[in-house]
């Protein structure tokens, strides 16, 4: 993806591109598996296209959150930015990042707590590292830069690692990670977040959902990790709430320190469990993974951390959120990494299924998946509350609303 993350082939265009190569949704090649068609039938893991509501084109969504932010004064270039990177995760299926977040960065840059107009700068660097001030900025803007940075270094010493604070929510940590794709190398990213996860054994929250990415380049092929340290992040109960479901065992507590199943009372408790669960369950290592990340983002850039980091659904505060971003170039290393990746997943994808009717996946494979249906139907499918707060965010900023395909 261009540096600008904006313009690119329209979602619509990927069927007529040569295979295995596909364009996300601000134009990012995604390097598709060769798989396809296979996956497009059987990639269920995590990643699944919504039933009912409505069908919105990919461009229409991206005008709509382009037009809400310019609305609250963000500039046309920021606002096309932040559009891109909240569309990319609906149209890879992470509806939980994606529109689901647009009222949230309104909200920030009309109360104050983000400062759109605010430009990243470097505050100490060497010929690998860099700390970045985001200045409270958009949380794209800081990642973007961020990341242009760590991939700079490492195409000269063969590796940038970079820590930014005073940034905040920046969408899927994956849009950055796979920045790195297209110049073949390794793309790192990751995130603290408010806290809303307890601590192994604890009944309060004390972390944030601390999100990992990692986009590995395989030739013509790829993976992309992109996974929150928890069960499940917020907005997984959010879109659980608005289609009136029950959460999965394991995903969240209620106030008394309990697991719960009640998508209304997780959501108000904001209590998640670490990844894996209860402690008999190993979620003690989803809370390892956890603080690590949060070593990462909060403790080396000086940014806020743990429970000091502003709580989720406050107002008028700074998030002061830290992250960091990695780029490794493989040619510093051992020749071959590329072919050696390709072989792995293509093991990996070949290996014997438990149930003949789901082949074995890498990361990133049901996000193409999705992807596919996506162009299959034309446009993104949101649920019928999603459509109806959009709607009324239209009229609240006085914009035109989305117009739906069916």
């Amino acid at each position: 993806m261009a540096a600008e993350g904006a313009g690119g082939v329209k979602p619509s265009q990927t069927a007529s591109m040569p295979a295995p190569a596909l364009r996300g949704a601000a134009g990012r090649l995604t390097r598709g598996c060769v798989h396809r068609a296979e996956l497009v039938r059987h990639a269920s893991c995590s990643v699944q296209a919504d039933r009912g509501g409505a069908v919105i084109a990919v461009a229409e969504v991206r005008r709509f959150i382009a037009d809400a932010m310019k609305a609250v004064g963000t500039a046309p270039d920021r606002a096309h930015l932040l559009a891109d990177v909240l569309v990319e995760a609906d149209y890879r299926g992470h509806y939980s990042h994606g529109l689901n977040r647009l009222e949230l960065y309104v909200d920030d840059v009309s109360d104050g707590s983000c400062v759109a107009s605010a430009d990243p700068r470097v505050l100490r660097e060497t010929a690998a590292t860099a700390w970045v001030d985001g200045g409270h900025g958009l949380g794209p803007v800081v990642g973007r830069f961020s990341m242009e940075l760590a991939l700079s270094k490492a195409k000269e010493v063969g590796v940038g690692w970079v820590v930014a604070k005073g940034s905040n929510h920046y969408g899927i940590a994956g849009w950055y990670s796979m920045l790195a794709l297209e110049r073949k190398m390794l793309g790192m990213s990751f995130t603290n977040t408010s806290p809303l996860v307890s601590p192994t054994r604890s009944k309060k929250a004390a972390l944030g959902t601390n999100p990992i990415s990692v986009a590995v380049p395989a030739g013509k092929d790829s993976y992309v990790l992109d996974m929150a340290t928890t069960a499940a992040a917020l907005g997984k109960i959010e879109m659980q709430r608005r289609r009136g479901q029950p959460l999965p065992v394991g995903w969240a507590q209620g106030p008394d320190g309990a697991v719960t199943t009640d998508a209304d009372l997780a959501y108000k408790t904001q209590c998640l469990m670490p990844l894996g669960g209860a402690e008999d369950s190993a979620g003690y290592k989803g809370y390892g993974l956890a603080l690590m990340v949060e070593t990462f983002c909060g403790l080396l850039s000086g940014s806020a951390y743990g429970p000091d980091v502003r709580r989720w659904g406050s107002s008028g505060e700074t998030a002061n959120l830290g992250q960091c971003f990695i780029a490794l170039d493989p040619a510093a290393f051992a020749p071959g990494f590329e072919d050696r990746a390709a072989d792995l997943i293509g093991k990996l994808r070949s290996m014997e299924p438990a149930d003949p009717a789901k082949p074995v996946l890498v990361p990133g494979d049901p996000e193409r998946a999705h992807m596919e249906h996506v162009d299959q139907q034309g446009g993104v499918r949101y649920v019928a509350q999603q459509v109806e707060s959009s709607e009324k965010l239209a009229q609240r900023l006085q914009i035109t609303p989305m117009k739906v395909l069916a």
